[in-house]
C-alpha cells in the first residue's frame, strides 16, 4: 500500500481517526435513540415530535456518513458495529426505558449537549495537538448542527411564554404560604 502523504504524521492521522470514531459512535447511538423515540412517542405532542425526530435522524444519518468518509479520507477505517460503537461512545443507551415524551426530549437534549462538549474538545485537539485544521473545520460544522438540534429540543420543553416584543413576561406574584 502506498504511504499517505497529506502533511500529517501517522500519529497525527491516527489521533484524529480515533477522535472521529468516537464522534461516529456517539452519533450512531443518538441516531438509534432518536429513531426509537420517533417510533415510541405518544401523547398530544406525538405528531410534532414524530416529525421533528424524523428530521433529526435524517440529518444524523448524513453526518454519520460524512464522519465515516472523513475517517477513510485520513486512511483509517470507521467503527461499523454496534458493539464497537457502544464500547467507545460517551452517549449511553437507556435499554428497555420508554420515558414520557418530555423525558425523551430531555434525554436527547442531554445527549446532543454531550456531543457538543465532546466536539469542542475534539476541535481543539484536532487543531492544537494533531495540527489537522481540515478535521477541526469539519467538526465545527457538526458541532453547530448539534447545537441547533439541542436548542430545538430545549425549546420544546422550556415552555416559557414570550411577549410580542421578545421579552419574557414578569413572574407571577407568589402568594405567601399560610395566607
Amino acid at each position: 500500500m502506498r504511504a499517505i502523504n497529506i502533511g500529517l504524521t501517522e500519529e497525527q492521522r491516527q489521533g484524529v481517526i480515533d477522535l472521529l470514531n468516537q464522534d461516529l459512535a456517539d452519533s450512531y447511538v443518538v441516531l438509534v435513540k432518536t429513531k426509537k423515540y420517533h417510533w415510541d412517542v405518544v401523547g398530544p405532542q406525538f405528531r410534532s415530535l414524530h416529525q421533528l425526530w424524523e428530521e433529526h435522524y435524517e440529518k444524523l444519518t448524513v453526518n454519520i456518513d460524512a464522519l465515516a468518509e472523513r475517517v477513510r479520507a485520513l486512511g483509517g477505517y470507521p467503527v461499523g458495529t454496534m458493539e464497537g460503537f457502544l464500547k467507545i461512545a460517551t452517549i449511553k443507551e437507556h435499554a428497555g426505558d420508554v420515558p414520557s415524551a418530555t423525558g425523551m426530549v430531555a434525554n436527547l437534549v442531554e445527549d446532543h449537549e454531550q456531543i457538543v462538549r465532546n466536539l469542542r474538545e475534539h476541535i481543539d485537539r484536532s487543531s492544537e495537538q494533531f495540527h489537522d485544521e481540515g478535521t477541526a473545520d469539519f467538526l465545527t460544522g457538526l458541532m453547530e448542527e448539534h447545537e441547533e438540534i439541542a436548542w430545538m429540543l430545549r425549546s420544546f420543553i422550556e415552555g416559557q411564554p414570550v411577549e410580542p416584543n421578545g421579552a419574557k413576561p414578569a413572574a407571577e406574584a407568589k402568594t405567601p404560604v399560610g395566607v
